[in-house]
């Protein structure tokens, strides 16, 4: 479990769009996690971006009951960094994230599962639970959307969201 925890921390990341919920979110998956028994032959990995999921959904459903206030990055702590290339990486990065949030959360997901996290078209559609043919137009969707949220034609950017065929 402990090998699982950066990727799933990222796939927190993705889901709530700051650390700080990613954190909260991270810890109250290992606890789900720890404290609930599951079957012998459950994949353990999946379980838990599975479950990491289903917590971020509950989170957001409970949100909108209290406030429908919208996110706000201009809180977020983000550390100084010295360097040209450091800072253009990061402001390219925030960029990303960003447009990342402007997806619709089925495509985020998508995108985070496959092209971050690097799992297979199969096993995001298991995650997910839902089929494969799903999971491959919310990719598609999502990454022509994320293309055009950064300002780029789908030829000069759609290598980079690619993340290899599956």
């Amino acid at each position: 479990m402990l090998d699982a925890l950066p990727r799933l921390r990222r796939f927190a990341r993705s889901l709530t769009g700051n650390q700080h919920d990613a954190d909260d979110l991270l810890q109250s998956t290992v606890e789900r996690t720890l404290t609930r028994s599951m079957a012998g032959d459950v994949d353990v990995l999946k379980w838990m971006f599975r479950v990491c999921r289903n917590l971020w959904i509950d989170e957001i459903r409970a949100r909108d009951v209290r406030t429908k206030a919208a996110a706000r990055p201009e809180l977020w702590d983000d550390p100084s960094v010295a360097g040209e290339d450091v800072v253009i990486g990061e402001l390219s990065l925030r960029e990303v994230d960003r447009a990342m949030t402007e997806l619709a959360p089925e495509q985020r997901e998508v995108l985070s599962l496959v092209a971050v996290e690097g799992f297979s078209y199969r096993e995001a559609a298991e995650i997910l639970d839902v089929p494969i043919g799903t999971i491959m137009s919310r990719l598609a969707r999502g990454r022509g959307a994320l293309l055009r949220h950064l300002g780029q034609s789908d030829a000069s950017g759609e290598e980079a969201l690619m993340g290899g065929s599956r």
